[in-house]
């Protein structure tokens, strides 16, 4: 599907066996939750989705059930950031396969944080991919190239295929004001990113979507709802309420989220690749806290 995009929609965690293969029933699960959750789509896969640690099989296996079980009515984004074009296209080309023809990119970071480069790498990619969208994916460094909004409007107007810019850099606040006044006509809005850690700001200057990681995704789409609806002041309750644990996940990143997953029911483990924060007993108890005060889990179990 390649529709506009608007409101809540969670990059999804990659789900790991006790051995630490890849857990394709255990995706359906996290889909199944999300289409609950009422989210407008699914982003996968993302920095959020360990995708530095999938092999290019298990990347397809995982977005072909993803894509089944979301079913026709779901947006779903594919990630298909790669350091060459020829595996980016490969990577649209397997998505493509499965009737996604929404892709967020990132440009490698190797390019440099210059326009002509990144839209010599994209007209690359768009020239074999003609039925792709592209997400424009801005992340701030060391992970990112941080270009400036004055180069992603270059690149924007540049390649006509891409629709958005998810704004990840640090603020990105200003970034998003600055892109929504130039963007030029292809460009059809600019998405939040940074865990939807500042998703008020973002909404306030124009953002027309946020993909943050799927552990509050009912609350996250609560306060997306509470917001276009005009409550204001219910949508910063939420996310007041929300942030103390948001600034958590900032560190303990996926381990959070499939901890997260578990308390749910959703998950059965929290098993990561990705080299990340352990989660001690102290860390541990302060998360559950922040679950049990959102009515996640009950009390008495944190």
């Amino acid at each position: 599907m390649s529709a506009p995009i608007n409101g809540i929609l969670p990059v999804l965690p990659t789900p790991f066996t006790a051995a630490g293969d890849v857990d394709l029933e255990a995706m359906v699960r996290l889909v199944d939750y999300a289409c609950r959750s009422g989210v407008d789509g699914v982003v996968f896969p993302g920095f959020a989705s360990e995708v530095e640690h999938l092999t290019g099989e298990e990347r397809q296996a995982l977005l072909e059930r993803v894509v089944r079980t979301a079913g026709a009515n779901m947006q779903v984004v594919a990630g298909a950031s790669a350091e060459t074009p020829a595996a980016v296209i490969a990577y649209g080309k397997g998505a493509h396969s499965l009737g996604v023809n929404w892709l967020m990119i990132q440009p490698p970071k190797s390019l440099g944080s210059g326009a002509a480069e990144v839209i010599d790498f994209l007209q690359e990619v768009t020239a074999q991919l003609p039925d792709a969208r592209i997400i424009l994916q801005n992340a701030p460094a060391p992970r990112g190239s941080d270009l400036s909004p004055e180069t992603i409007l270059k690149i924007a107007e540049a390649v006509p295929q891409i629709g958005y810019v998810k704004e990840e850099t640090l603020p990105a606040g200003p970034a998003i004001t600055a892109i929504l006044k130039g963007k030029p006509q292809n460009l059809l809005g600019v998405i939040g990113g940074g865990g939807a850690r500042y998703i008020l700001d973002e909404y306030e200057r124009g953002a027309c979507a946020a993909m943050p990681a799927i552990e509050i995704a009912e609350e996250h789409v609560a306060l997306d709802t509470a917001w276009r609806t005009g409550d204001r002041p219910a949508a910063r309750d939420l996310y007041v309420r929300t942030l103390p644990l948001l600034t958590l996940q900032a560190i303990y990143r996926m381990r959070l989220t499939k901890h997260a997953m578990v308390r749910r029911g959703i998950l059965e483990n929290a098993v990561v690749r990705a080299p990340t924060p352990e989660l001690d007993e102290f860390a541990t108890a302060d998360i559950d806290a922040n679950l049990a005060e959102l009515g996640i889990i009950d009390a008495v179990s944190a």
